[in-house]
């Protein structure tokens, strides 16, 4: 059940990982083979919640292949860093992050309309301020990942004069770059993967992935805001007070 839910939240919003993530650790997982072990099951789930924004992502195709080559190598330094760093490090770094994207969120109308006013003439990809910010949040994805789809949400929609659905598209399939670049990092360097948890979460997730796409192309923008701000904070309160 927990791998449905996190899968149909990430093709919704993302933060499906601080459902799976908690919930593995509760049951006695230590963090890092949890975290590796949620990433590579939730791969499937983000493959499914891109299939289901398929008709959003008509037409963008050079973006999205432009913006994942950033999501990509970026995933590939964070989970590297995952590996490398202590284990407790992203329960400091993580909360910040989502605040922040969650402020970005909000602020998000304002800030087109201000980009708006300021450009000479709108970029089609959004331009190399973007286009660092998805490496950016690549690196994020690949060390943790949940919340990587608000943070995402937060600077397409800033950066694209775009519909929020079709932005949700694109979202997934960078989400997706990130998550499978990681998995194909750990599967080749974690000194421990839980297969079992890795099946379980993955046959959750794509039918998760599935629901959630069916159910987000549905939603009009401000409930999609509010459902990105109420999972932020839920992620940040999971993250400081679990």
């Amino acid at each position: 059940m927990a791998g449905v839910a996190a899968g149909g939240i990430n093709a919704v919003v993302g933060s499906g990982s601080l459902i799976t993530f908690p919930t593995l650790v509760a049951l006695g997982f230590p963090p890092v083979v949890a975290n590796v072990s949620n990433n590579i099951g939730l791969v499937p789930g983000a493959v499914a919640g891109a299939y289901g924004y398929r008709r959003e992502l008509r037409g963008q195709l050079t973006r999205v292949l432009r913006l994942a080559g950033a999501s990509l190598v970026g995933a590939l330094i964070g989970g590297g860093l995952l590996l490398s760093l202590p284990e407790g490090a992203f329960e400091v770094i993580v909360p910040v992050l989502i605040v922040i994207s969650l402020v970005l969120v909000v602020l998000q109308p304002w800030l087109n309309a201000w980009l708006a006013a300021r450009r000479r003439s709108p970029h089609p990809h959004g331009g190399p301020w973007l286009l660092l910010g998805i490496f950016g949040t690549g690196i994020y994805g690949g060390y943790f990942g949940a919340a990587q789809g608000v943070i995402l949400l937060a600077l397409l929609g800033i950066f694209l004069e775009d519909d929020l659905q079709r932005v949700n598209g694109v979202k997934n399939v960078l989400a997706g770059v990130a998550n499978g670049a990681a998995a194909v990092l750990f599967i080749a360097a974690a000194p421990e993967i839980d297969w079992k948890v890795v099946l379980l979460i993955a046959a959750g997730s794509t039918l998760g992935g599935l629901l959630g796409a069916l159910a987000g192309r549905r939603l009009p923008a401000v409930v999609m805001r509010t459902i990105i701000v109420a999972v932020g904070l839920l992620a940040v309160g999971k993250l400081i007070f679990a």
